[in-house]
């Protein structure tokens, strides 16, 4: 346990961010799976649907500073992807 104030205060900050950055992070996630799972139902309006809502929540994490902007251009290309092959496929 910290003991100096400004060793405190680091904490506490340090804390509040996380719990801020879980947000968008958890909210990122949850959207990528529901667009996964649309992507594999067959559905192609939902799936559509499903990922664009995914690429916006990648992309406010991503200029939040949350997720790197590599990390969510991959993740987002690799969805496009798949929701092309889907496309291809109807």
């Amino acid at each position: 346990m910290a003991n100096k104030k400004s060793a405190l205060k680091r904490m506490r900050q340090n804390e509040k961010k996380r719990l801020h950055n879980r947000l968008f992070r958890g909210r990122a996630r949850t959207e990528v799976k529901k667009a996964r799972l649309a992507i594999e139902s067959g559905e192609l309006e939902a799936a559509r649907e499903a990922t664009e809502s995914a690429v916006v929540a990648l992309d406010k994490a991503a200029s939040k500073g949350i997720i790197h902007k590599n990390n969510a251009a991959r993740r987002k290309g690799r969805l496009m992807k798949s929701l092309a092959a889907l496309e291809s496929t109807k």
